[in-house]
Order: C-alpha cells, then structure tokens, then sequence
C-alpha cells in the first residue's frame, strides 16, 4: 500500500474554520447583536448562562468541529506512527505527554491575560502579555535543526522561566497562582486527547487487525448510556462521570466528547485511505458538476440545521436534513475514483450522526451545548462531517488552495490563533493607543460584527506568517 504523501489541507481547513470561527465569537461586541450571534444559552443581553434553553447557533459549532479536526487527525499521527513499527509505549508517553503540555498551556495562558494581570489593564499587564507570548515559542516549537540536546535544554528552560513568572508574578484583585485557574477549553482538550489517544491506540489496526471500527461503536454505545445515566444523581454514571482524581487535571465527565472524537476518528481512517489509493479522481465535467452539488448540500445541511434547531422547528430539521442527505448520497454515488469512494464513506457516517442526533434530542431537554447533550454531540459531530465533505470538494478537489490559505493555514497553527489575539493583538492596540479607533464599534449591530472581523483578521494575519515561516506550536 503506498504511504500517505500529500497532507489533508480540508482536514486543516476544518481546524482553521473552528479556531477562526472561535476568535470571531470572543471578539464580536456583547449584548447589541441577535440571539444567533452568541451562545444559545448564553443570550444577549446580559450573556449569563441559562441551561434550560436548548438551541443551536453558528457559536455551538465552534467547538466541536475543533474537536472533531483533532479526532480525525489521529490516524494521521498515532496511526502512521505505529504502523512505521514505533514501540507502543513510545507512542503512548507522546500522548501522556501531550495531555500535560495542554493543561500546562491551559494554565499558563489563564494567568497571563492582560485583564487577569491588572485592573484596570496597564503597560505592565499588555508587556507581561506578549512576553508570555514569545515565551511559548521555545515550550511548542520544535526545532529540528538543533541537536536533539539542544531541543531538550531548550524545552526545560523555557518550561522553568515560564514555572518562575507564573509563581512569581502578581495578580489583579490579590490574586495568587493557582492550578485550578486554566483555561477550560484547552483543559477540555488536554482531557481529550488524552482519552482519545489512549482508544486510538487501543482500537488501531495495528492492535486489533481490523476490528477496531466495532470496538469504537460498542464503545459509543456504552458511552451514550453513560451520559444519560449521568443525569441520575446517585447513580453509577453519574459517580463515574462526577470522578476526578486530580481536580485541576484530569476529569472523567469530559469522556462525554469522545462521542464526537470516535466518529472522526473513522473519518479520519477514510480519509487517509483516500489519500493512499492507487487512483486519483479525474476532473471531468460529471464529476466537477456532482461535486459542487454535493458540497452545496453539506454546507446547506449546516446552515439548515441552525436555522431550524435553534428555532426549535425540529420536524422541519428531519425533512429538510434527510433530503440535503440524500442529495449527498446521490451526488457522491455520481462521482468515479477514489474521491468518490472518500465521499460515500463521510456521507453514510454524516447521516447515522445526524439522525441519532434527532433521536436523541427530547431525551434531554434537547440539544444543549452545556452540559453537552446526546443530541448536541451526535448532531454537531454529524454536521462536522458535512463540513468535511464541503471543504474536501473545495480544497481538496478543486484545488482552491490559495483562496483558503487563510483557513488551512490557521489550521496547521491552532495553539497559535487561540491566543494571538488576546497575547498580542489586544495589547499592542492598548498600548499603542491604537484601541481607540475601535470605540465606535460599539454603537450598533453591524459595526460590532466588524468589530470581530477586524481583529480576528489580525490574529489571522499573525497566524498565517507564523505558518509561512514554519514556526509551529506542537504539543
């Protein structure tokens, strides 16, 4: 079988979509734009959290296809990397190891923010900031022209400067450093990849010859009790997902999201296997106009499923999602070629997440992003592959490859975009005054949409140079 040459550029598209989308969501204005801007359970205008409102909005996304782009790359990494022949307990450290990088970033950047270092924020705080920035240059990137020594010593002492700062450091409001202060949602990561490594090692051909695929349904299955289960107070489930032997760490209720990491994970396997056929899908005018029909029918799958869901308009969300996947299915049953092949695969799978999805929702109150519902981890996990159907077509087949440099290449640099802007972008606009032209940003709808699109395009441009010079962030 011919090895994998060529990188998912839709797989990065996808992560660069969510971490995008993410930055565009924290930094629209609060309070002044409509209920589908925000959190479904976070409206405006106050913005506090009420979780007996079901929905669904673009911002729900967010996190879940992130979520779903780290599944799917697991055959990519773990995958590759065992069957080259690498020892499992080398592979297996690299994911221990990976899990306590994240919540050490989860930590670290929590500490760091300029409105966490001083209120209200100063030049120390935006100073502090960006010198936290650059520091997570020489903890993430990998330096392959130094010596494997060097690489280390460097690591380490980049890790105890940056242990130094955060116990050294003073704090807004008498705050002192605190493990338990972290980032939640890169804490939610570090959780998961840990968890899901561990099942991908454990559910690779490589250990179980090719029934790994029905391990992960079993495993769904039991997973899906397990969270229903969890809404019994005294109960097996909920003691097991209330269970956390290290508070600030580990936490076993974050096992819900495998839910949407299993799926991808089979996804991922159907990509990469694409990826490896012998046969290349020809450009022809059936195949290009099939194509396009089907890609149209992902991204209105998507579109469809906010509409409806977050209107509570749920039958009509039955209709028109069987319909848009039909047309999916037709359309990829049109297309010859190993593309082809890839795009039944992620069609199938799109449809049994998304009608579990619609299943599921009265079982719980409906989809509700938090605490994460059947519903909500079934149907975002089936709309992700949607998604990846889309950007498949776009990057992948036709080649848009500069057209979407902005999202793949924001993909490939995730930990990046996570906090450029908070790092560096707010900062800088602090302390250069420059912050001021953004005062009148406030004043209406539309402007506070081009609020978030001004400095998400900053953090993208950061984002973007950081690819182009090869400065990644690995974990």
């Amino acid at each position: 079988m011919k090895p994998a040459s060529q990188r998912a550029y839709a797989l990065d598209a996808l992560r660069g979509y969510a971490i995008i989308t993410m930055v565009l969501s924290a930094t629209v204005v609060a309070g002044i734009l409509p209920e589908w801007m925000y959190h479904a359970q976070t409206p405006p205008p106050t913005h506090a959290y009420m979780p007996e409102i079901s929905g669904l909005t673009w911002v729900d996304l967010v996190f879940p296809f992130f979520l779903f782009a780290m599944g799917a790359a697991l055959p990519f990494s773990i995958g590759s990397r065992l069957e080259r022949g690498d020892r499992w307990w080398r592979v297996a450290l690299d994911v221990v190891l990976r899990w306590l990088q994240l919540a050490f970033f989860a930590i670290f950047i929590q500490h760091f923010y300029p409105y966490v270092l001083s209120a209200p924020q100063d030049l120390r705080s935006w100073a502090l900031a960006m010198g936290a920035f650059a520091l997570l240059f020489p903890m993430f990137m990998r330096f392959e022209k130094v010596p494997q020594w060097g690489r280390v010593l460097i690591k380490v002492a980049a890790y105890a400067v940056a242990v130094v700062m955060l116990l050294t450091t003073s704090y807004a409001s008498g705050r002192t450093f605190s493990p338990d202060f972290s980032n939640i949602i890169i804490l939610i990561l570090s959780n998961v990849a840990l968890f899901a490594g561990i099942v991908y090692m454990a559910t690779s051909a490589k250990c179980l010859h090719g029934k790994g695929r029905w391990v992960r349904m079993v495993l769904i299955a039991l997973l899906a009790l397990l969270v229903l289960g969890a809404d019994r107070e005294s109960s097996c489930a909920s003691d097991i997902m209330h269970y956390s032997p290290v508070w600030w760490l580990l936490r076993f209720d974050y096992l819900r999201y495998l839910l949407i990491l299993l799926p991808a994970m089979e996804a991922g396997e159907m990509l990469r296997e694409s990826m490896r056929a012998s046969d290349v899908t020809e450009r022809q005018t059936k195949n290009d106009r099939w194509a396009v029909v089907l890609a149209v029918a992902g991204v209105a799958l998507v579109v469809a499923t906010l509409g409806t869901v977050q209107n509570h308009l749920i039958a009509l969300w039955a209709v028109i999602a069987v319909a848009m996947l039909l047309v999916m299915g037709v359309a990829s049953r049109r297309i010859s070629g190993s593309k082809g092949a890839l795009w039944r695969g992620l069609t199938l799978l799109a449809a049994v997440l998304i009608v579990l999805g619609i299943a599921t929702e009265p079982l719980q109150g409906g989809i509700k992003k938090d605490p994460a519902t059947l519903g909500y981890l079934f149907t975002t996990a089936g709309l992700a592959v949607a998604a990846l159907v889309a950007l498949s077509v776009v990057v992948d087949y036709f080649g848009c490859r500069k057209a979407t440099a902005f999202l793949w290449q924001s993909g490939q640099n995730p930990m990046v975009a996570y906090v450029a802007c908070d790092l560096v972008v707010y900062p800088l606009l602090n302390a250069t005054g420059a912050v001021a032209i953004l005062y009148p940003f406030y004043a209406s709808p539309l402007l506070g949409v081009l609020h978030g699109v001004i400095l998400t395009t900053l953090t993208v441009l950061i984002t973007m140079l950081t690819t182009r010079k090869k400065w990644f962030w690995r974990t």
